[in-house]
């Protein structure tokens, strides 16, 4: 078998209806856009015009607003940490950080930290590092004999810019500096 001799099978790609080529085809004179007016038109753009009334997004009161500097934060019950460290998967010896959340599979992303919350029982001696931990939870780990600490999360660092880019950056400078001296001088 050669590359051009390759082919899809047979009805895993149908063919575009070519409309508005004559009654016979099924699909002529308005090629399925009923009769006449704007909508048969093309370029229309109607989506929430109502004809010269004031139109419903404007007539209603914007409601709620969305703090652009909330914090997301993953929240974790003592007893998904119980069941982790019974597991074997979080080790109660070492401080508990989302390091350690991370790598034993409790949490899945890093997002802005982690908040601990109060629901299920814990049992192991812990030594918590989080962003966050409500007060039942912290009063819940100090009566099994563990410890809460809050740290700042670590923001996701941003990717260093490659040095391919930086090489270009460099180059165009380079031009733009020869462009000017070249001006000055003439």
């Amino acid at each position: 078998m050669k590359l051009n001799e390759l082919s899809d099978n047979r009805g895993s790609r149908r063919a575009r209806l070519r409309v508005g080529r004559g009654p016979g085809s099924g699909k002529g004179t308005t090629a399925g856009r009923g009769d006449k007016g704007q909508k048969s038109r093309s370029g229309v753009a109607i989506k929430g015009f109502e004809g010269g009334q004031m139109p419903i997004y404007r007539r209603l009161p914007k409601r709620g607003f969305k703090n652009p500097f909330s914090k997301d934060f993953n929240e974790v019950n003592i007893g998904r940490l119980q069941e982790a460290i019974d597991a074997k998967k979080l080790d109660a010896k070492k401080p508990v950080t989302i390091d350690a959340l991370l790598a034993a599979g409790v949490i899945g992303k890093r997002r802005d930290g982690v908040r601990v919350l109060a629901k299920g029982e814990l049992k192991a001696k812990v030594a918590l590092e989080v962003s966050g931990a409500s007060k039942a939870a912290v009063e819940a780990v100090e009566k099994a004999g563990g410890t809460v600490t809050l740290v700042e999360a670590a923001p996701v660092k941003a990717e260093e810019p490659s040095k391919k880019a930086t090489k270009k950056a460099e180059a165009s400078a380079k031009k733009a500096s020869k462009k000017s001296e070249e001006q000055d001088s003439a």
